[in-house]
């Protein structure tokens, strides 16, 4: 089994146990896949923590849950799958994060002011987490967005990441509808909503890799003056 290399843990906040049962329909598919990959990590996917701890996050980004052959077999949010590929060169590209991405979560890679999370932590089946799995979920997401001292910018990605956000954050959804690039607030933090960097939405031209540019050189510019 390979275990999450990133032990920083934000203080306060629960972590949802390996074996986590609150979801049966997610705890059954993890089980099915610890016996067909018994080496995969095929558990609750921590948080990536940037290297100065979780106190400093200024900018934190949220996914929706783990693919099955990235983050569910690598224990690192994004890592193992093509979006990875997409977010962490952007990553480094506008200076939140250092160090050569290889996929593993080994790597050096080292995200800077950064923490990467998933509203849901668990894989779930074809990527499809049910309204009752992300609201469950909720209760390691929101004390995590309630717990960095630092925290002035979101990047939501995916209007399932966004809304469980802004449900974390106690706005109503109405006020704060997604849409990529539509930056909203919620108190002193800035959101910015992008659509999910995965295979599909580049391979459709739904997200093109300059649209994803413009959003983290917004948080870049943003970020700088805050």
């Amino acid at each position: 089994m390979l275990q999450h290399l990133n032990k920083t843990v934000a203080a306060g906040c629960p972590e949802p146990s390996y074996d986590c049962g609150l979801c049966p329909r997610l705890h059954d598919f993890r089980e099915e896949w610890r016996k067909k990959e018994p080496l995969w990590y095929n558990g609750p996917v921590k948080p990536f923590f940037p290297i100065g701890g979780a106190n400093s996050t200024r900018l934190l980004i949220v996914g929706l849950a783990p693919g099955l052959r990235g983050a569910n077999r690598t224990g690192r949010p994004f890592t193992g799958d093509y979006a990875g590929n997409l977010l962490y060169s952007t990553l480094k590209k506008y200076g939140f994060a250092r160090g050569i991405f290889e996929a593993r979560p080994d790597d050096s890679l080292e995200l800077i002011d950064t923490t990467i999370v998933n509203a849901v932590r668990c894989v779930p089946p074809e990527n499809k987490p049910t309204g009752a799995e992300i609201n469950k979920c909720r209760q390691f997401f929101a004390p995590l967005l309630h717990s960095l001292p630092k925290l002035t910018a979101v990047v939501t990605l995916g209007s399932i990441a966004h809304q469980s956000t802004i449900r974390a954050l106690g706005a109503k959804l109405a006020l704060h509808p997604f849409g990529h690039g539509k930056i909203t607030e919620i108190g002193n933090i800035r959101i910015f909503p992008s659509y999910h960097c995965s295979r599909y939405n580049t391979n459709t031209g739904r997200l093109t890799e300059l649209m994803f540019h413009e959003i983290f050189s917004a948080v870049h510019d943003y970020l700088g003056k805050n």
